[in-house]
């Protein structure tokens, strides 16, 4: 990363950071509260998908996209209020529903060092003795927690209490970033399915799967709900594209590393879990270009066994490093990072939020889960 003094970041701004995240917690649990009222009135059966929401919502997480929306708050030169950050929070509903569903579709048995939802209710079928088949059980319950959080994200922004104007700045840039998600998670499903490895093809995903909708579409929700003026006027929306969208793909390259090379203590995840699920990673798709013959092969016939034993999960994570995809993944982290900095000084940003927006771009890129 380069280095200088437009890249520090006070301590202040920590402080404001960790202050931001409390207070997004904080509106999230006060809106599933009133929720839990709600939903318990209709049946006390619906008490397990109120606790393992609240698990799931509270218990963790890195607040990335909420906070990446305070920031555009900030750069469209207005200050926070607590009915505009209860409107950014809505987005930690719509990352719990892609979490929910990309766990199901991949097979993931733990989120967080936890167990996935569709494997949480499975158990909770299997410990109550309930007639039918647990894995179904799980997977259907998994489908509608994780459609109960989509439609709560649209009841949290609608009703936070934002004005009438942010409101409807803010509808067209919330239905293009749910769009995009799911095209992103489609993308992702049918890569499974192609015969050949494209790094192309999986720089599209990692841009729309998770680029977009983790970083450059909050900036803009919160540039929009800060000032809905932006709309119209487009060069806040614009930089803060230019700062956003070669950050959100460093995010996603950072992500396919930490998936095979992440500590299971750290990530919540088991050592090489994309190895299993064969993902068709950025990373993946530059190893298979390097490497030749047998040691292609030797990748290839082993991803998407659910079955590697771990010492095979070293072998491959040695054949990946050794085939130089590591080192070039890093290096292309380094590229969009920097241009990613640099955007940060385009002057239609507000300066109260560079510092802001250089400690969660370092924060989103250096992370170890």
């Amino acid at each position: 990363m380069e280095s200088g003094y437009r890249y520090r970041v006070s301590t202040e701004v920590k402080v404001a950071i960790e202050q931001a995240r409390a207070d997004i917690r904080s509106e999230l649990s006060l809106y599933l509260a009133a929720q839990r009222t709600y939903l318990l009135a209709i049946a006390s059966e619906l008490q397990p998908v109120c606790d393992a929401l609240d698990e799931f919502l509270l218990d963790g997480g890195k607040r990335l996209r909420p906070l990446f929306a305070y920031a555009g708050i900030l750069a469209s030169g207005a200050r926070p209020t607590r009915e505009m950050v209860r409107a950014i929070s809505s987005l930690e509903l719509l990352q719990a529903c892609a979490l929910i569903h990309d766990d199901l579709m991949d097979g993931s048995d733990t989120r967080r060092g936890k167990p996935a939802i569709h494997r949480h209710f499975e158990n909770l079928h299997q410990s109550s003795a309930m007639n039918g088949l647990a894995k179904q059980f799980g997977e259907s319950a998994a489908v509608l927690l994780g459609d109960l959080a989509l439609v709560w994200s649209d009841q949290m922004l609608n009703t936070s209490g934002i004005s009438n104007e942010s409101l409807l700045a803010v509808q067209r840039i919330h239905d293009e970033m749910r769009v995009e998600l799911m095209a992103g998670q489609y993308l992702d499903v049918r890569e499974s399915g192609e015969n050949t490895y494209s790094v192309e093809r999986s720089l599209r995903i990692a841009r729309y799967k998770s680029g977009k909708y983790t970083i450059e579409r909050p900036l803009h929700l919160g540039a929009v709900i800060g000032d809905p003026q932006q709309r119209t006027d487009g060069s806040l929306l614009s930089a803060l594209s230019r700062y956003g969208l070669p950050l959100g793909e460093a995010f996603q390259l950072r992500d396919d590393l930490l998936g095979i090379f992440g500590d299971p203590s750290v990530t919540g995840k088991p050592a090489g879990d994309d190895l299993r699920e064969g993902k068709r990673t950025v990373l993946m798709a530059i190893a298979l270009d390097l490497l030749k013959g047998k040691e292609r092969e030797m990748l290839v016939s082993h991803l998407g066994k659910a079955d590697i034993s771990p010492e095979m999960i070293e072998e491959l994570r040695a054949l990946i490093i050794n085939s130089g995809a590591v080192a070039q993944v890093e290096e292309l982290i380094e590229k969009l990072s920097n241009d990613s900095l640099r955007a940060i000084e385009d002057p239609a940003i507000d300066l109260s939020a560079r510092e802001f927006l250089t400690y969660i771009a370092l924060s989103a890129v250096k992370r170890s889960a």
